[in-house]
């Protein structure tokens, strides 16, 4: 089992620091390679450079959680959730087709619950959160 994993190439976990500018604020993210290359990927697809992409899903996050938290994890599980959804054919293995062409609904229906959100609660109803050990 083990090599299937120790026989990744030592500089595919190196870790690499970039400069991003996010709306005039000059930032530092630091990344294994790996998330890099796929990160490049994801935004290729759509034909942005790596940078915008990372201004993009910034951009996103902001307007829909009001917060980023930890935004060089939110990056390592956007590049694992990209590639798990390709995994289950969710997102097309062909890199030509733009991810920016797919329907939402279509790719997050029926996911296994520990990947997305709950769904919104009605007005007034109290959702207890759990969590997974």
């Amino acid at each position: 089992m083990c090599e299937v994993f120790i026989s990744a190439d030592p500089e595919s976990y190196a870790s690499r620091t970039r400069s991003v500018r996010l709306h005039g604020v000059v930032t530092s993210i630091r990344l294994e390679n790996l998330y890099w290359d796929v990160l490049t990927e994801i935004g290729e697809r759509d034909g942005m450079a790596v940078v915008a992409l990372i201004e993009k899903l910034y951009d996103e996050l902001v307007a829909a959680r009001g917060e980023v938290g930890n935004f060089a994890s939110f990056l390592r599980v956007s590049a694992l959730r990209y590639m798990a959804l390709q995994a289950h054919d969710r997102i097309p293995m062909d890199n030509a087709v733009p991810i920016r062409s797919l329907d939402p609904r279509a790719v997050l229906h029926a996911l296994p619950s520990h990947w997305a959100l709950p769904p919104p609660a009605a007005s007034g109803t109290v959702v207890a959160l759990r969590r997974k050990g």
